[in-house]
């Protein structure tokens, strides 16, 4: 039997470096850092040949630009912050381009660096703003993930949506499943895992509503599927038909979790500035 030959540049390329996922070296080629024989080529299917010479040309050794964090509570084991619109919880993939939380939170963690998520727990999506909760050692790693997998974690979250709901106060009970035709998001089905949300309308004011979320499960994209598949996006969701925004109206207000000390407290973030603004001019 022949080896089959490789013809991609982004195949070739992974072979170069067994650290790295197709998608991280998908992202150094579509942003120049490969080369094809001194010529920086920034499509993946590229056709290669046998003798072509091959680099990428990043330093993965560079360190990331430090980021300030508006810190709300921080003892021995953990740190709530108050995490804003634009920052990723952790990097996606072992190539990390941006800092993130958790490259943030290395200066203050106790204990060995394990992977591009340490003291991560739960996460909030990149255009979600709000309460954040880390933590700062293995021991508390594994008690804080705990009390989010026996849903002993109580979140507030609120948002801004378009139109009005027909019940003021319900409970949203629909299971959710990757989107197999776009697996960056997710959809309601009868074959997916369960998703509970809870919500509460706060206000409406023209043609949008301010409501309180509160999800009894914490499944990726719950509270962004769950809205748009009722039919009143959260304003400035350009995943889930959002109207057009300069921000995803999401905001995690609270947090109640007990902590490693065994002290149950609440950890809370303002409501920003920008949803009243947004509510009254729309």
């Amino acid at each position: 039997m022949t080896k089959p030959k490789i013809n991609r540049l982004d195949i070739a390329a992974l072979n170069l470096s067994n650290d790295l996922s197709r998608s991280s070296i998908a992202k150094l080629i579509e942003s120049g850092y490969v080369k094809v024989n001194n010529k920086v080529i920034k499509k993946t299917s590229y056709h290669i040949k046998d003798n072509d010479n091959i680099t990428i040309n990043y330093n993965f050794n560079k360190p990331l630009d430090k980021i300030k964090l508006k810190i709300i509570y921080q003892d021995d084991d953990v740190v709530v912050i108050d995490k804003p619109v634009g920052i990723l919880s952790h990097s996606k993939g072992t190539l990390n381009q941006e800092p993130t939380i958790a490259s943030w939170l290395k200066d203050i963690y106790h204990g060995p660096i394990e992977n591009n998520r340490t003291g991560i727990v739960h996460r909030l999506d990149r255009s979600t703003s709000g309460v954040m909760i880390c933590a700062k050692n293995i021991e508390s790693t594994k008690w804080l993930q705990k009390q989010f997998s026996e849903r002993k974690v109580k979140k507030t979250y609120v948002a801004i949506i378009t139109g009005h709901l027909n019940i003021d106060h319900a409970i949203i009970d629909l299971p959710i499943e990757r989107n197999p035709k776009k697996p960056q998001t997710f959809r309601i089905n009868s074959a997916g895992k369960s998703a509970i949300t809870e919500y509460t309308v706060i206000e409406h004011k023209n043609e949008l509503s301010l409501i309180k979320l509160k999800p009894t499960t914490g499944r990726t994209h719950q509270l962004r599927v769950h809205l748009a598949h009722l039919g009143h996006p959260i304003v400035g969701d350009n995943i889930y038909n959002g109207v057009k925004a300069n921000r995803l109206y999401l905001h995690a207000q609270s947090l109640e979790i007990t902590l490693p000390s065994k002290e149950r407290k609440i950890f809370t973030s303002p409501l920003p500035k920008e949803f009243k603004i947004y509510l009254n001019n729309g």
